[in-house]
């Protein structure tokens, strides 16, 4: 199923580099597609214009594959004035303690709309478009296979992946407990949906007749094959590309990878509201007690901003959003495409093994 489906994307190897949305650079998608892998773009946050330029930049370095990933989000949002009112107070004031210079501010904009940058993947045409926090329509899934793209969802249980199969997407990203950054769940609560890779893999494999795409945790060739054995067509890795120099994210976050712990990685929902992955940090332990009352994304999200920008330029890492898998401590610090050629030595040292055995 690997090389079937590796063969059908136009690519060398079963490998896709997740969309981190934020972190994914133009030269870190193209270093992965033109090594062989799915270089993917993390356009959530992206103005049209700017989902525009960063694809001619793509492809500008790389003729090969390459995806865009969207959050599928409503145009719109309402907001609830006390609450918004309540957590700007509690953010400004553990700024003020931190030492940063910034304030909370009520944007132009909660978000770009939706529609807006899916008419900029409809004109950007990238080979695949893969989606996360709920369903496209089919009248938009009809829009993308007109314009040949690959359409892949990202799903958290089987449930949310027989949605995707049934509204006729070509692949399915299955993203376990274990993976880090926002959860893409939309049928369930996020708590219900904390659900270990290894074990989401065979139920789903077996739920739906299209390719499923193994995310979350797997940082070396040997997670790879582990993922085929259980059926997946290609695995997605994320953290393993965050700390590459291609990469953007900070460089504080950067080091703190290499030092994380397992246990020191958790599901987090002070930052942009939506339940997301990453390291325990002065922030996540400032924030908890006002969880329940926070906005949600992307509320949330754009009132942390600044916040966020002030402090990767402080080098405080311990106040941004430090997303990250479960197994971050593997993490290297290799240039993308040396990290690809690394991934796929261990994939087939990790065969012959099993084929010696």
């Amino acid at each position: 199923m690997s090389a079937w489906f590796a063969d059908r994307l136009g690519i060398a190897h079963p490998l896709i580099q997740a969309p981190m949305a934020g972190s994914t650079t133009p030269a870190l998608v193209a270093a992965v597609s033109h090594a062989g892998g799915l270089g993917s773009l993390g356009a959530g946050y992206l103005s049209p214009q700017a989902i525009l330029e960063q694809c001619a930049q793509i492809s500008a370095q790389t003729d090969r594959p390459y995806a865009v990933n969207l959050f599928v989000l409503p145009d719109e949002f309402e907001v609830d004035p006390k609450a918004l009112t309540r957590v700007r107070a509690q953010l400004d004031a553990l700024m003020e303690r931190e030492g940063l210079a910034v304030r909370t501010a009520i944007p132009e904009r909660w978000a770009p709309r939706f529609s807006d940058q899916l008419a900029a993947l409809y004109e950007a045409r990238p080979a695949v478009a893969s989606f996360a926090f709920g369903l496209i329509t089919p009248a938009q899934l009809r829009e993308l296979k007109r314009r040949d793209m690959t359409v892949i969802g990202t799903a958290t249980t089987v449930a949310e992946a027989r949605a995707w199969a049934e509204l006729g997407a070509d692949a399915i990203s299955m993203q376990g407990a274990e993976a880090g950054g926002h959860r893409g769940t939309f049928l369930h609560d996020a708590e219900a949906a904390m659900i270990g890779l290894f074990a989401l893999l065979p139920l789903t494999v077996r739920a739906v007749d299209i390719p499923v795409i193994a995310a979350g945790g797997i940082m070396d060739g040997r997670g790879m094959l582990a993922a085929e054995a259980l059926g997946a067509a290609a695995s997605q890795l994320g953290t393993a590309f965050l700390a590459c120099p291609e990469s953007s994210a900070a460089a504080a976050w950067k080091l703190d990878l290499t030092k994380a712990q397992e246990h020191d990685v958790t599901t987090i929902r002070s930052f942009s509201g939506r339940a997301a992955r990453g390291l325990r940090n002065r922030f996540v332990e400032a924030m908890p007690a006002a969880a329940a009352e926070l906005p949600p994304y992307p509320i949330l999200n754009a009132l942390t901003s600044p916040l966020r920008r002030a402090a990767a330029e402080a080098g405080r890492a311990d106040l941004l959003s430090e997303w990250c898998g479960q197994a971050a401590g593997m993490v290297r610090a290799l240039p993308a495409a040396e990290l690809v050629a690394r991934l796929m030595r261990e994939y087939t040292e990790a065969r012959r093994g099993l084929a010696a055995v």
